[in-house]
């Protein structure tokens, strides 16, 4: 067998006849097509990548209106009904607190912990 083939090369004509016409018509025959691959690549993948969403959603429990009830009721110590949150009263508990007098502690170590003093 022959090392190169005896058949002679011949172009294809759909292709010559493209690149022949993509030198007159770049955006028509090449960026256009981009494009529109792009454009339907995103519409594509969208339910691809909601499915990720739906199985999340679906691993969250949700609460009956009995528990949601109980939570909202119970405060972080679980005793009684919260006090609802107001701006201006917080505004006014942190102002009359003294934040200018205030004193300077290190804080006691754990046994076997460092103190990050340097000797």
């Amino acid at each position: 067998m022959p090392a190169f083939q005896s058949r002679t090369y011949k172009p294809n004509a759909i292709a010559a006849a493209y690149r022949a016409n993509l030198n007159r018509h770049p955006f028509l025959l090449f960026g256009l097509p981009f494009v529109f691959s792009i454009v339907a690549g995103s519409f594509f993948l969208t339910p691809a990548a909601a499915i990720r969403y739906e199985r999340h959603d679906r691993k969250v429990q949700q609460m009956s209106r009995e528990e949601a009830l109980s939570v909202k009721q119970k405060g972080n110590s679980g005793e009684g009904k919260r006090k609802p949150w107001d701006l201006n009263e917080e505004y006014y508990r942190l102002q009359a607190k003294d934040l200018d007098d205030w004193e300077q502690r290190r804080v006691k170590r754990l046994k076997g912990e460092t103190n990050g003093i340097m000797k």
